[in-house]
């Protein structure tokens, strides 16, 4: 009889538990958030979560089709089970840096496994009243980046935008099995260090069917990023996709395995490039493939710049000690808005190895009467194929 009194009285508990969430579905304006304009939600969000977190099973943290103002906010694990968290609506920031702790976020995930970022929302890091705080040699690292997934494991970030970040819109940091797909981002040419995904120390990074358009590199990939794949991804404007830049920092990782496949830039600074620093640290970049590609008036459309030297911070006759190897242009169509529409300028004192180029054919359409040409110094590619312009002679 007492087995059964204990059965009975958890199963009451299981039905109150469904009446209080069904679907074990938390809906932040249960936790008091309200779309006035005026109202953080940052508390109601969290608390939401956590007890999401703590749920036994599945579960979804629900933000509704409305216009909410939210704070700097951690949203941090490990959950007992899989959370999805649906922005339907859209999340404001402040746009007062001064009123946000200096630690550079404003939405943060970390340490979550199977998290599910979704719902059609925007995060709107209102970062046009900032970005004028920041001189052209200022990093601004005090602007907050709009979002930061740390040390998340196995997760989908989809139908979400990112708009108008202060600094970085996502930094991805020790995360391992995290694919973007269906994400769009959104500023203008002018914002000043907005990249839009920076990816440092992950691995099995994929980013799919995705619109950026932003100020400085659409994909940034930093040290210690291995298998990274970007696919159907339109760049434009912004700085293209970029490896590095690499070598300034002593004990960088090696960056190994990244694939630039079937994406679209339009009016950006450069293509797809690899960039490291002279007078470096040693390190290693290889397995690099860049393949049907299409540049739409594009500055630079392939690049490997080993002397990159931003604002003349370091010493330009040393040469970079960051070994690059294995590395494939491959089927690269457009157009290209200066003449140089090649450069490969790998290090004085490691030149590039292993680098094949095959199918090139871009055209400069500048207001010069001239064929686009290429540059190339201490490297000897293996060349494929049919190209538009003299490669590397």
């Amino acid at each position: 009889m007492g087995n059964l009194k204990v059965a009975a009285m958890f199963l009451l508990l299981l039905v109150s538990t469904a009446k209080a969430h069904p679907g074990a579905v938390f809906d932040v304006r249960k936790y008091g958030a309200k779309a006035d304009g005026k109202s953080d939600i940052s508390k109601a969000l969290c608390n939401a979560f956590k007890e999401a977190c703590a749920y036994p099973t599945p579960s979804k943290v629900l933000i509704p089709k409305r216009t909410f103002l939210l704070a700097q906010v951690s949203l941090e694990g490990p959950c007992k089970a899989p959370v999805k968290i649906v922005v339907r609506g859209t999340l404001k920031a402040l746009t007062d840096p001064s009123k946000m702790k200096v630690d550079g976020s404003w939405v943060t995930f970390q340490y979550i496994d199977r998290l599910t970022l979704s719902g059609g929302g925007t995060f709107d890091g209102q970062g046009s009243k900032a970005w004028g705080t920041c001189g052209l040699k200022s990093y601004c690292k005090q602007l907050p980046i709009n979002l930061r997934f740390n040390f998340i494991t196995n997760a989908i970030v989809e139908n979400i935008t990112s708009k108008d970040s202060k600094q970085f819109h996502v930094n991805v940091l020790g995360c391992n099995n995290l694919t973007f797909r269906r994400f769009t981002i959104s500023a203008p040419e002018h914002s000043l260090n907005t990249d839009g995904i920076h990816i440092g120390r992950s691995t099995g990074i994929n980013i799919t069917d995705s619109n950026i358009a932003t100020g400085d590199d659409c994909v940034s990939i930093g040290d210690g990023s291995r298998q990274i794949t970007i696919t159907k991804v339109t760049c434009g404007p912004g700085h293209g996709i970029s490896v590095g830049s690499l070598g300034k920092y002593k004990n960088e990782e090696p960056v190994v395995g990244v694939t630039v496949r079937n994406c679209s830039f339009f009016n950006t600074m450069n293509g797809v490039r690899i960039k490291t620093w002279p007078a470096s640290f040693r390190g290693s970049v290889s397995d690099m493939h860049f393949e049907d590609i299409i540049m739409n008036n594009v500055s630079s459309p392939v690049i490997i710049d080993q002397v990159y030297c931003p604002n003349n911070e370091c010493n330009a006759k040393l040469p970079s000690l960051v070994r690059i190897s294995n590395v494939s242009f491959k089927n690269i169509r457009g157009t290209s808005s200066t003449p140089v529409a090649v450069k490969l300028a790998c290090s004085s004192g490691i030149p590039c190895r292993g680098v094949e180029i095959a199918d090139i054919d871009l055209r400069y359409t500048g207001k010069e009467a001239r064929a686009a040409v290429s540059e190339c110094s201490n490297v000897r590619p293996k060349i494929f194929g049919k190209h538009s312009l003299t490669i590397c002679t």
